[in-house]
């Protein structure tokens, strides 16, 4: 496919996207319906398709309508590229310029700040609330990919090992300082899911926030561990790495945990799934991880649909399920256990405001609480450490 051809699929699937359709339904349905198109076009397609979600409303602004083309066209303005040479209508390249899309003449020095960083008017206040004089770099940073990080599991290799390893299967890495265990890949980071590395339970896929966040909790061989809303079991796995203890795993949707037992199986560690009210029957747990639904806006670049379909409604939804859950959690914590709580989120009422009114009502005293955005590197995070008295 030429390149223009390109910009013109990344336009079908963005007006579908833009209906009210998920990004990567319509990337699957699209290459299925046009295999021609080879690996490297759908690759470049899913690049054009997310850069232009990151950047929607920047975009829609250089291109003057929020609609596939308009995106493409911000797009190729905010990348210094003339879209006349592009939009040519020849072959399957799009139509040629409108006299009115010709005529817009902007750059993103032009663009108020809060479209400038692709913010949502109404999340500017709360954003900046939260992150002080860091909101304008977050923001630009949320604009951009994110890079792909791989946790090592120690159970079975050492990170230099797994360098060494990865590295001969042509996928490049370097340590990252979030994590003792964490690897960003600088090279091939397609081919991970299908390395012997990654078949072998050696590495997995993790952001290396999401493995900070895990190094923190206070884990010891022996005890009984709950990840209260384990969705795939990410963090479970990373536990898992880190001590001899027995782990259980629950969440309000099994299906999302699903494939957890395969995974744990290649990891060589053993994970207990809890169906419904299990946990209630299954005794205190001397740590609980509630790593609980949240806005997501600490991984926006990985998931950018989110940040344009949340609204003040489903933050105030978010606000109460999060405080149901930490009750819950709490409930399920032994005498001196401790309980854990986790976000990836940047807004204060998620996080901090979120544990001050929970210690209002609950005996936990605070032992530890960290934040991380993607200025450290990786995705933005939250988590507080809590023990019963």
């Amino acid at each position: 496919m030429t390149p223009a051809a390109r910009i013109s699929a990344a336009i079908e699937v963005l007006d579908g996207v833009l209906a009210g359709d998920a990004a990567e339904k319509l990337l699957t349905t699209w290459g299925r319906q046009n295999r021609f198109a080879g690996s490297k076009d759908r690759a470049a397609i899913r690049d054009h398709v997310y850069d232009a979600l990151r950047c929607r409303r920047s975009f829609a602004a250089l291109g003057g309508a929020e609609t596939g083309r308009g995106l493409m066209l911000g797009a190729c303005r905010a990348g210094g590229v003339d879209p006349a040479s592009l939009f040519t209508g020849q072959g399957h390249a799009p139509a040629p310029l409108s006299a009115e899309e010709a005529a817009l003449d902007l750059t993103p020095d032009d663009l108020p700040e809060a479209v400038a960083l692709d913010c949502p008017d109404w999340l500017s206040g709360p954003l900046r609330d939260s992150l002080g004089d860091d909101f304008a770099p977050v923001m630009q940073a949320l604009r951009h990919r994110a890079p792909v990080f791989l946790r090592v599991n120690l159970r079975k290799t050492t990170r230099d090992q797994a360098q060494v390893i990865l590295q001969n299967e042509g996928i490049a890495t370097r340590p990252h300082p979030l994590s003792p265990t964490a690897l960003e890949v600088t090279e091939n980071p397609r081919r991970v899911q299908t390395s012997a590395a990654y078949r072998d339970g050696l590495v997995e896929l993790q952001d290396a926030a999401s493995q900070a966040i895990t190094d923190m909790l206070p884990l010891v061989d022996d005890m009984r561990v709950l990840d209260l809303c384990a969705g795939g079991g990410g963090k479970t796995l990373a536990m898992a790495g880190r001590a001899q203890a027995r782990f259980f795993a629950h969440d309000v949707a099994p299906q999302r945990m699903r494939d957890l037992p395969e995974r744990a199986t290649r990891a060589g560690v053993k994970v207990t799934l809890l169906q419904a009210d299990e946990p209630e029957s299954s005794r205190a747990f001397n740590l609980v991880l509630a790593d609980v639904p949240c806005s997501g806006s600490g991984a926006w670049r990985r998931s950018p649909e989110g940040k344009w379909r949340f609204d003040r409604a489903a933050l105030e939804r978010l606000v109460q399920t999060q405080a149901r859950i930490l009750d819950r959690a709490a409930a399920l914590v032994a005498p001196g256990g401790h309980l854990a709580y986790a976000t990836c989120s940047l807004l204060r009422a998620e996080n901090a405001d979120q544990i001050a009114a929970f210690q209002a009502r609950a005996a936990f005293r605070l032992v530890e609480t960290r934040r991380l955005t993607p200025l450290d590197g990786a995705d933005g995070f939250f988590v507080a450490i809590l023990m019963r008295d």
